[in-house]
């Protein structure tokens, strides 16, 4: 995926609250609802769309997927904000 579907992915402060809680780990989308007041079924759909924004990977171990962050999407960003500034220093 591009930049704008990166930042739009970062734009929902509910993804952001997910990202923040995958600092500590991979979760499996059970862990990451019970962290939250959200459903089951709308931490399924911000997996989702971070998944295809490429923020977040997903491993499956048996009967369990467990998510965790993919930090070279952050690093992209990172690059294209001191690019913008005007190089890196």
């Amino acid at each position: 995926m591009g930049m704008n579907e990166s930042m739009k992915a970062l734009a929902d402060p509910g993804r952001r609250q997910i990202l923040e809680n995958l600092k500590t780990g991979s979760k499996t989308a059970g862990e990451i609802a019970d962290e939250f007041a959200l459903t089951n079924a709308t931490v399924s759909y911000h997996l989702k769309i971070l998944k295809q924004s490429g923020f977040v990977t997903e491993t499956k171990v048996k009967n369990f997927i467990y998510y965790s962050l993919n930090t070279t999407v952050f690093e992209d960003i990172l690059h294209w904000f001191a690019e913008l500034r005007g190089g890196t220093k």
